[in-house]
């Protein structure tokens, strides 16, 4: 049975590459204003505190992940000595990809890698909705060894060092999300770790082009209709056909970029009786017909 997980990070082609060490000691805030631009965190050493507005100020430890899909506005901050009101901080660097806050005379008491993920999907918002806002994975045994490795690698001035740290915060990125699933509010990944509905989100990445009911997937996850119902719209934060209908988009708009994939045969392999029906129900989710957005694809 299909891997819903190794489907979405491989439709995604995350690349964590883009990370630096960063050392601080003494009070210290760093704010950070993005245009949804995901953001990663490994804590090394130490901690710190996460301010994201509208959510509670969140203590992120040595031996955590943290990765926001779509960052906007944070604030990471020194906890012991906390900064004072309006004291903002600008990284130092000491060495390429090594960066000091803080009071750069003082031994660091904190340690972390830190930097922005990009995503190799031309379609990485709709991938994105289907992951939680916010993926904080607590350190684990093999979240800490890979943390280990990552700052053992990163202290060193070793040969082929930035591919190796980029690969490992790669396996940290799929690490996490397997860590994180069933402390999730709502998405996928907490779907997942739910046996009953784990079951039916399996079958509709295994098969998307089936007829599918709430019914057919409440009897595959032994659930009356309506408590199947409920279960997976509290626990992925859509109901089951919402969810069916966003991967049927995502797997159509990757075989519309491909050019040799006529519209007929991606209607037929997303579980579309006609590619009349496909286009209207592309149309109305996508904003645009598939062909447009098949030769848009083709001409990027």
């Amino acid at each position: 049975m299909t891997d819903p997980l190794t489907q979405i990070v491989g439709l995604l082609r995350p690349d964590l590459s883009f990370a630096k060490l960063t050392e601080a000691s003494g009070p210290w805030r760093i704010r950070r204003s993005e245009q949804g631009t995901p953001f990663f965190c490994a804590v090394l050493d130490g901690a710190v505190q996460l301010e994201i507005k509208g959510r509670a100020p969140l203590r992120i430890s040595g031996g955590d992940f943290l990765l926001i899909p779509a960052a906007f506005d944070f604030t990471f901050t020194s906890l012991d000595p906390a900064p004072a009101r309006g004291l903002d901080s600008v990284p130092i660097q000491m060495r390429p990809g090594v960066y000091r806050i803080g009071n750069p005379a003082a031994e660091p008491n904190l340690r972390m890698l830190v930097g922005y993920c990009t995503f190799g999907s031309t379609d990485a918002a709709l991938l994105v909705s289907l992951l939680p806002s916010l993926i904080h994975a607590r350190g684990n045994e093999r979240l800490t060894t890979l943390l280990q490795l990552a700052a053992d690698e990163s202290r060193a001035e070793r040969a082929g060092r930035e591919v190796i740290l980029a690969r490992l915060m790669e396996i940290l990125f799929i690490e996490a999300l397997r860590a994180t699933g069933p402390d999730c509010p709502s998405g996928m990944l907490r779907g997942l770790g739910d046996d009953r509905i784990a079951i039916a989100i399996r079958l509709i990445h295994d098969e998307p082009n089936a007829a599918w009911t709430v019914e057919r997937l409440a009897k595959a996850a032994a659930l009356s209709r309506s408590a199947f119902y409920d279960r997976f719209r509290r626990t992925v934060g859509m109901a089951p056909m919402e969810y069916l209908l966003h991967w049927r988009m995502i797997l159509a708009k990757q075989l519309l970029g491909d050019r040799q994939t006529p519209i007929a045969e991606v209607a037929q392999r997303v579980g579309y009786g006609s590619a009349s029906s496909f286009s209207v129900a592309f149309l109305r989710h996508v904003g645009m017909p598939p062909g447009l957005y098949a030769r848009h694809q083709r001409a990027a």
